[in-house]
């Protein structure tokens, strides 16, 4: 076991150890098999200066991006979170399945309620089958935006990755820079109606890079030796844009993605939706000199909407040695530009599983449930054109035509307890009516959603192909990375235009597909995925594109249980954060018959 703790920090009490491993002494027999690992958060205000201008911002253990977590295959992590904050928290584990413990995914009013301030609470963070690069975050308001960090998955003790051990790994985490208090504009901007704020800039490892203003000095750096191979560990963490990223005059071997390993190939450059990971190597095999790393938006929109982030972030790979550094870094000329989607295409459809014998697939060849979700922009109306949205009116989003409204309290605990009035479980399996969806113009009829809190009930093992359906409702669509919380998946298809049910399903790849948390729904494309709901909980299924999710592209999974303790959701902690329940009669004995639930 060890203890990791952030810089200049107090250690966790040796008794609050004693206490929490006294409560979870049923669970002592998996831990005996893996690591065990402890980590302090401390969450606190600091003031950080970027772009000229200085502001105060929540992280962690006073670091943006916050601390690495570094496990092996199949370890426990916990995670202490104290909130010395101004507002409520919750902490997501991105990418981490948490078998049976819903209890600690962490996104807010789904699984648990915030952490407020002035309290703490311990994560417990399972890792199973994960190997690579995933990360965590703030999963409440747009916090995340100063709030996340890298996890490194090492393999099983005594093992190794499918490709040569590289020599050292670097850490590049891309996001988002406002120049503002970032949930103080989008609480204005929900309220009004009103889009919400564009990211002033993109950052690479916390630094605009030395192309934007005030920010030379500051420019991240990393020092590499020549002969070298290095394996770079890439985190999209931007809140809602999709990146392009490449290394001036070096290629990368893409090697990982979510978590999972992939067949190798080799690029210029690599497009990364917000949520996902690659994992890359990289030799360095170029004259002794300094290369520019660099990332820039790829954005899908319409091509008359350009208020989008424009700026390019910039580090510095610098070769150690004796030599005249050169007056300004080699640019990567084969960066694509922010529209060029065929780039982005040529890309993405390279990427297969790697689907060894080490490293197997399991994609699910006896489909029981079959759902086709629309992905859209809407409108609310509003009295007198009274909002600042479209025609004044109140952007929204939805997932087949619903746009999901946060509960009172948290979903899991509702359906733990059977608690009534929180949500229902009628999410449909299809939309509420049939239109050409990629078609220009749509009326009006089409941009208008309900609201409510519903959720999609799947028995224990059920297998499950969902196609997503992107649409041009508003005439907004756009590529929509949609990520689940509790699994991976596999990617068997995707195309552009309307889904067709007869012919499309006959491309699909059930040999090698790639197994993400996170898809990327084209723009007026879509996306068939496969999994089998073998994880019992309440899960979350969300665009990654935080605007969207604060305007409702969203929905709740929950799995039933299996039958036997060992397929069923574990007890909730003793020290859950704690929730305001109106009216709500508590259920004594849990049952998940749903029969209460409505």
């Amino acid at each position: 076991m060890e203890n990791n703790t952030g810089i200049g920090l107090n250690r966790i009490s040796l008794f609050s150890k004693f206490l929490l491993l006294a409560s979870l002494n049923w669970f002592l027999f998996r831990w005996a098999e893996a690591d065990v690992h402890y980590y302090d958060f401390v969450l606190r205000e600091k003031n950080f200066t970027r772009l000229c201008s200085t502001k105060s911002m929540l992280v962690v253990n006073e670091s943006f991006p916050g601390p690495v977590i570094r496990v092996h295959k199949g370890d426990t992590v916990l995670v202490n979170v104290h909130n010395q904050g101004y507002y409520g928290v919750t902490i997501h584990w991105h990418g981490v399945k948490q078998p049976r413990n819903p209890w600690s995914d962490g996104p807010e009013y789904i699984t648990q309620c915030p952490i407020e301030p002035g309290s703490n609470f311990t994560y417990e963070v399972n890792f199973s089958n994960e190997e690579g690069t995933l990360w965590w975050h703030a999963h409440s308001d747009w916090t995340r935006s100063g709030v996340h960090g890298a996890i490194v998955i090492y393999p099983r003790e005594g093992t190794t990755t499918p490709y040569p051990m590289p020599d050292d790994e670097e850490i590049i985490i891309l996001g988002s820079w406002y120049t503002e208090d970032v949930n103080k504009l989008v609480a204005e901007d929900l309220r009004t109606g009103a889009d919400t704020p564009r990211s002033n800039c993109y950052v690479i490892n916390g630094q605009p890079g030395d192309l934007l203003p005030c920010s030379r000095e500051s420019t991240y750096r990393w020092v590499v030796d020549y002969g070298k191979t290095y394996l770079i560990r890439i985190v999209n963490a931007a809140m809602n844009a999709e990146l392009y990223f490449a290394i001036a005059n070096h290629s990368l071997t893409v090697v990982g993605m979510d978590g999972n390993y992939v067949k190798p190939i080799i690029a210029d450059y690599i497009m990364v939706s917000p949520g996902q990971t690659m994992n890359v190597l990289l030799t360095a095999n170029q004259s002794l000199s300094h290369y520019y790393i660099e990332t820039r938006q790829y954005d899908t929109a319409r091509p008359d909407v350009t208020d989008y982030d424009q700026t390019n972030a910039t580090a510095i790979l610098m070769y150690s040695g004796n030599y005249t550094a050169p007056d300004s870094p080699f640019i990567p000329y084969l960066l694509p530009s922010y529209e060029d989607s065929l780039s982005a295409n040529r890309f993405l459809d390279r990427l297969r599983s790697l689907a060894s014998k080490e490293h197997p697939v399991d994609v699910p060849l006896n489909v029981t449930v079959k759902m086709y979700i629309t992905v859209s922009m809407n409108q609310l109306l509003c009295p007198n054109a009274s909002c600042d949205g479209i025609d004044g009116n109140r952007l929204v989003s939805s997932l087949n035509n619903i746009s999901f409204e946060n509960p009172s309290t948290d979903i899991l605990l509702a359906y733990y307890r059977n608690l009534s009035g929180i949500y229902t479980t009628d999410f449909p399996n299809w939309p509420p009516s049939m239109f050409n969806f990629t078609q220009a113009d749509l009326p009006m009829n089409t941009t208008i959603p309900i609201q409510g809190t519903k959720a999609k009930v799947l028995n224990y093992n059920e297998e499950v192909e969902i196609t997503f359906q992107g649409t041009e409702v508003l005439n907004a669509s756009e590529n929509h990375p949609l990520h689940m919380h509790g699994y991976s998946f596999y990617v068997v298809g995707s195309g552009y235009g309307n889904f067709n049910n007869e012919t499309d399903p006959k491309t699909y790849n059930l040999v090698d597909p790639l197994e993400v948390n996170t898809v990327g729904v084209p723009k007026n494309g879509w996306a068939t995925i496969r999994f089998k709901a073998s994880n019992p909980g309440v899960w979350f299924w969300h665009c990654h594109f935080d605007r969207h999710l604060s305007w409702g592209m969203n929905t709740v999974m929950i799995v039933k249980n299996g039958g036997t303790p060992e397929t069923s959701i574990r007890p909730p902690p003793t020290n859950m954060p704690s929730c305001t329940l109106p009216y709500i009669t508590w259920v004594e004995d849990f049952d998940d018959s749903l029969g209460d639930v409505n």
